[in-house]
């Protein structure tokens, strides 16, 4: 369900009418995860935007948990005004997935060096969490912090209507992205998966938790971590029942 509020905060959205919610995206698979965490059937309705994209939503009325998801911080026209989630600390991993899948981005890319290293290129790799709300990236910011130890950096918006973003580079994003991605059949978008997959895969890093459990001769200063277990337990404990209702 950590994973679902995370969708909802970015590609979701209470309709204050009738308590209905509202999931869209370009990505039919992101949608059909959605419906599934939620025990819904996997068939979104389509349309097409006004520039010719198709997109994938599904709009339905379910009042208790229209309650609920406002109780943890959630509300109408949230975009500019959304601050903390009310989300465990053990499960908050599950919801930056979320957030990540929702409005974030995994980019990999190439560039070439400069000075002594002009003619050589060079890869890179950055996390990007994404929120038009700067009290939003500063939480999530201080929550990854707290309950990882990496320190990303904030960028303010481009003018004149851009957003705020939470980015982590290569050391950082090895650090957290095996624990946003426990094992490799979490709920996810698979297409954002598969850059982070590829690029782990290409620089011999894991690409999960289970996978740094199982390695025990990683490369401390490669991996960003220690080898001392830091990485050897995450609680996937459901939320709690009063909660979860």
């Amino acid at each position: 369900m950590a994973y679902v509020v995370g969708l909802m905060a970015t590609d979701g959205c209470l309709l204050s009418k009738r308590k209905q919610l509202n999931f869209k995206s370009e990505d039919r698979q992101l949608v059909e995860t959605f419906l599934t965490c939620l025990g819904r059937p996997a068939l979104p309705s389509s349309a097409r935007t006004r520039t010719g994209n198709v997109v994938f939503f599904k709009q339905f009325g379910d009042a208790a948990f229209y309650r609920w998801l406002q109780s943890i911080g959630l509300m109408p026209r949230k975009s500019l005004v959304l601050g903390a989630l009310g989300v465990p600390s053990d499960l908050l991993l599950d919801c930056a997935r979320g957030l990540l899948d929702g409005d974030g981005s995994l980019v990999d890319y190439w560039y070439d060096g400069g000075g002594k290293a002009a003619g050589r290129r060079y890869e890179g790799f950055s996390t990007r969490f994404i929120s038009a709300s700067r009290p939003h990236v500063a939480w999530l910011s201080g929550e990854l912090t707290r309950i990882v130890g990496v320190r990303g950096f904030i960028t303010r918006p481009s003018p004149p209507r851009g957003c705020w973003a939470l980015n982590y580079m290569i050391r950082e994003s090895c650090v957290l992205l095996p624990r946003i991605y426990p094992t490799s059949d979490v709920p996810k978008l698979e297409r954002k998966w598969e850059v982070w997959r590829a690029y782990a895969a290409r620089h011999g890093h894991p690409a999960t938790l289970e996978e740094v459990a199982t390695d025990r001769e990683l490369d401390s200063a490669r991996a960003g971590r220690d080898t001392k277990g830091r990485f050897a337990t995450l609680s996937r404990r459901p939320f709690p029942a009063a909660l979860s209702e």
